[in-house]
């Protein structure tokens, strides 16, 4: 259905309810009111069993269309989506935009997934829902019911009736067995005592001798594979050049314990050279640690979710991997897990995610995300790159040094913590920084530079060969480019806006966006003005700007 006839549907209806809210939002809208609407509604879609919500600007009470000016840029509605994860426990956003122009007017339709099973969605730390139209906080009992949904609706939990034991693959469970008796060594001579069907329920792959969902995706033979359609157990390999050019692929299916040695094997793990320089770095090493590269790949088996019919991605770049799993973040944002370094209390995938930690395959005690940081900071490369829109998880692992002189200053700051060597790792990749990050790093003199435009510090820049890229994030004082306007125009006797904007454009400093920059020259351009010391002799749209004295 496309986007026009959907909202003509949602049109139709003979009233808003808990799933569906027209606003007018005519030229604004505040944005706590609309990340509030955000949790109820997504709360709302859980617990009637449906998948999304709909919140619609540019439409009235009577559902008549009136148009709106809300956030008429693309660019900023993206944003939004970030501002909206911010504030959620879960870091969930919608999961489109849908900006429509109509001959009655433009409205916009936020397509809002409903909250995860077992996981209600909170906003800036509350639960909020519907009772009818009304908008409130969420009730103690529809809480509870969203939280118990995870007891009773774990997808690889379930058991499939008509699968048997000869629906496994051998040689999976005899990996399977010795991979258990090396997590369970104090078991080892008895697990050799145990048959098949008492093995696979103290491993918790089975249950009372029935086959699981998780028992075929670890050890099912690969024509056993529609025991669990639509569901698509399957990893798909992509290599590509440089230029972006697929080079070679494979696919990889069941059982998911062989299929990541597979996987494993294709990857071309390259040597990284580091130039010498006294001691500081060894003469080569692998691109990526290689329990990095089985850590990503089994969080993806892990948490995927089998419901989507998606299949897993993993993508070799020439110098970075890249992997993809359908499905929301469940713990919500990576950085609280890196940094508390402490277990889950919600899984997609409890009874799979078990079993995996039984066969020495994911660390579900904890700890696993945290060690990809620990091995990619070890090397002096950036840290991973986690992606959470549009409800699939994306990360990033790159396997060289970002930038050298960057490297140096970390190996040569040995003191730095975790915390803040993510901070910096954020500056250089020049991602927005919390306003706490922002702060402690600013309180040690790391950074400089104002919000969203941080920049490496000077004394830090000056350690670590920077200086120049210093000067560039930094620009100039503000009476260098008054100065530099009135010199210019009064040796050319008159400048367009576009001139001006050409003599200043590569002086401005170069964290500044496009949009930073125009404004920039336009409070300048303001500033002489107000001052007495220009005037424009054009229009607002052909600009002439001259001196007053002239």
């Amino acid at each position: 259905m496309g986007i026009e006839s959907q909202f003509r549907q949602l049109l139709s209806v003979s009233s808003e309810n808990e799933v569906i809210e027209f606003k007018t939002a005519k030229n604004d809208y505040t944005f706590d009111k609309l990340g509030k609407y955000f949790s109820a509604l997504s709360n709302e879609a859980n617990l009637m069993g449906l998948n999304k919500a709909w919140l619609v600007f540019g439409v009235n009470n009577s559902q008549q269309v009136v148009g709106t000016n809300y956030r008429p840029n693309r660019k900023s509605q993206e944003s939004l989506k970030q501002e909206i994860a911010d504030k959620t426990t879960n870091r969930i956003t919608f999961r489109q935009i849908h900006d429509l122009k109509l001959p009655e007017g433009r409205v916009i339709l936020f397509e809002i997934p409903a909250a995860p099973q077992g996981l209600p969605v909170a906003f800036s730390g509350h639960y909020y829902g519907r009772d009818g139209e009304s908008l409130g906080p969420l009730g103690i009992e529809e809480i509870e019911r969203i939280r118990s949904q995870s007891a009773v609706t774990d997808w690889s939990a379930a058991i499939v009736s008509d699968a048997q034991f000869d629906d496994l693959d051998p040689q999976a469970l005899r990996v399977a067995r010795e991979n258990f008796k090396s997590k369970f060594l104090d078991k080892a001579e008895e697990v050799s005592n145990w048959d098949d069907s008492t093995f696979l329920n103290k491993a918790k792959l089975t249950i009372k001798g029935k086959i699981t969902r998780t028992a075929l995706i670890l050890l099912g033979r690969e024509e056993a594979e529609h025991f669990l359609s639509p569901a698509e157990i399957k990893i798909r390999w992509v290599l590509r050049d440089r230029d972006g050019s697929e080079r070679d692929y494979a696919l990889f299916g069941m059982p998911m314990l062989l299929a990541v040695d597979k996987l494993f094997a294709r990857i071309r793990n390259l040597k990284y050279r580091y130039m010498r320089e006294g001691t500081l770095f060894p003469e080569e090493i692998d691109q990526y640690e290689p329990y990095s590269i089985r850590e990503a790949v089994n969080n993806c088996i892990a948490h995927q979710d089998y419901t989507l019919a998606g299949r897993i991605n993993v993508i070799e770049n020439e110098e970075s991997l890249v992997f993809t799993n359908l499905g929301s973040f469940v713990p919500g944002d990576v950085y609280r897990v890196v940094m508390e370094d402490a277990p889950e209390e919600h899984y997609r995938n409890r009874f799979l995610a078990n079993a995996m930690f039984n066969l020495k395959m994911v660390d579900t005690a904890g700890g696993g995300i945290r060690k990809l940081f620990q091995y990619q900071r070890q090397r002096f490369f950036p840290l991973p790159d986690y992606d959470l829109s549009e409800n699939r998880v994306k990360v990033t692992l790159t396997g060289k040094v970002l930038d050298m002189n960057y490297a140096r200053l970390l190996a040569t700051h040995g003191e730095f913590s975790l915390e803040e060597i993510i901070a910096l790792d954020k500056v250089q990749k020049q991602q927005r920084l919390s306003e706490n990050e922002a702060k402690a790093l600013k309180a040690r003199q790391l950074i400089e530079g104002r919000k969203p435009n941080y920049y490496i510090a000077k004394q830090v820049a000056q350690q670590v060969g920077q200086k120049a890229n210093y000067t560039r994030n930094k620009g100039f004082d503000k009476q260098y480019y008054l100065d530099l306007i009135r010199k210019a125009i009064a040796q050319h006797g008159a400048l367009s806006r576009a001139e001006i904007d050409e003599l200043l454009w590569n002086k401005l400093p170069d964290v500044m966006t496009d949009k930073q920059k125009k404004n920039k020259v336009g409070n300048l351009l303001s500033e002489l003005r107000k001052g007495g010391v220009i005037r424009n002799e054009g229009t607002h749209k052909d600009s002439r700007w001259v001196l007053l004295n002239q």
